[in-house]
């Protein structure tokens, strides 16, 4: 087998792998993302806020004072990579490079999404919903009002609110009656079994990763609500946006795949995230 690549192959490859990372990824969207970011660290700005005085005339103007502080993310180097002959595909009866590069995106996007997730749990936040709110352990709809009250109190915007949570969350969520009844949510639930938005939060759900997931402390696992968007509460910057290379390694007779990228998330506004416990060991009534 040859060991140089056409140009073409290996744009093949990237292109597979991009669209796949485009797929696979969960959080990046809901958060505020910086790009193109030089050096280790990167500063998200923050603003505090000012209040309005009443103006006396031919005084002088009395300045708000406004804090100016800001959030450091810290930039971290990762790769997913593989050694491998797969681009001598007439020895397999399958799509060897097109299976690598899912496994390459989706080693990456995990690790990404991990960085955010991380991030939302070392928030200073005293915001927390306790695991024994509602009278059941179990994820309900009043952790969900409480976790909205919450955000809503510190003054934070109703658009863009995001609920990060497991499987058994919503397992529990789809056994409450108001979460799936038409006349509180949308039919998504009933006929999906998925939940897409409710109670102003849209809704995305992480599964058991070997990344480490969502915490678990014995049975309370932590759930997240959290203002997203581009003036959201937690950042993420990218130093290296994800990118692939392909060499041939002489001494392996082989060529070793990897996809790259470096980026470090941090929470800029603690006010704006909410911890939600749950109690993964309740049952979900069956019927």
């Amino acid at each position: 087998m040859s060991t140089q690549l056409t140009d073409n192959a290996v744009a093949q490859f990237d292109s597979i792998v991009k669209h796949a990372y485009a797929e696979m990824g969960k959080i990046r969207q809901a958060v505020r993302v910086k790009s193109g970011v030089i050096g280790s660290t990167h500063r998200f700005p923050k603003m505090g806020k000012g209040q309005a005085t009443q103006r006396v005339p031919q005084t002088d103007v009395v300045p708000m004072n406004i804090a100016h502080t800001s959030a450091t993310a810290t930039i971290t180097d990762w790769i997913a990579a593989e050694y491998t002959d797969v681009f001598n595909q007439q020895k397999v009866n399958y799509d060897e490079k097109k299976l690598l590069a899912h496994v390459i995106a989706g080693g990456i996007t995990r690790r990404e999404d991990q960085l955010i997730i991380d991030a939302l749990d070392a928030s200073s936040t005293s915001l927390t919903v306790a695991d024994t709110i509602g009278g059941n352990d179990g994820m309900n709809v009043t952790k969900l009002r409480r976790a909205s009250r919450l955000l809503t109190q510190g003054g934070v915007p109703m658009t863009d609110r995001y609920f990060v949570h497991s499987s058994i969350a919503l397992e529990q969520m789809l056994g409450v009656t108001p979460a799936t009844s038409m006349d509180f949510n949308s039919v998504r639930a009933l006929v999906n079994g998925e939940m897409n938005s409710y109670v102003g939060f849209e809704f995305i759900c992480i599964e058991d990763r070997d990344e480490g997931g969502l915490p678990l402390a014995t049975n309370n696992r932590t759930c997240f609500a959290f203002h997203g968007g581009a003036m959201g509460s937690i950042g993420l910057a990218v130093g290296i946006d994800f990118r692939t290379e392909v060499n041939y390694i002489p001494e392996k007779t082989s060529y070793l795949a990897a996809g790259l990228f470096a980026a470090g998330s941090i929470a800029i506004d603690d006010n704006g995230i909410v911890d939600v416990d749950v109690d993964e060991s309740v049952a979900v009534d069956s019927e």
